[in-house]
């Protein structure tokens, strides 16, 4: 399963998905993160630019891209749940602290 988790500098789960400047997209197989990256991804500055239609498709062409199956994140508003659903992924919502952690969790 691919995840993809926004991540702060700390390695905690950043509170904003939308507005994220670093997201992490992980491979879990049987419970266990086999792959972790890193990415800047830059959404902090770029999700006033423009409209939020293009922001949205910015962010699912990010995921599409990855392969991510499944999002794991604090908060997201109700715009991207209606997109995130549209592409038949998961979404795991209320996530906080260390963000391995919570992405393991949904392997779990």
């Amino acid at each position: 399963m691919i995840v993809c988790v926004p991540i702060q500098a700390d390695g905690t789960v950043d509170p904003r998905w939308g507005r994220a400047q670093r997201i992490a997209v992980a491979e879990v197989d049987d419970g266990a993160i086999t792959r972790w990256d890193e990415v800047d991804v830059g959404w902090d500055h770029l999700h006033d630019e423009g409209s939020s239609a293009r922001h949205h498709a910015r962010v699912a062409r990010f995921l599409r891209e990855q392969g991510v199956e499944t999002v794991v994140a604090h908060h997201v508003g109700d715009g991207m749940v209606r997109m995130l659903e549209t592409m038949h992924l998961g979404l795991r919502l209320g996530a906080e602290g260390d963000a391995r952690a919570a992405v393991a969790a949904v392997a779990s």
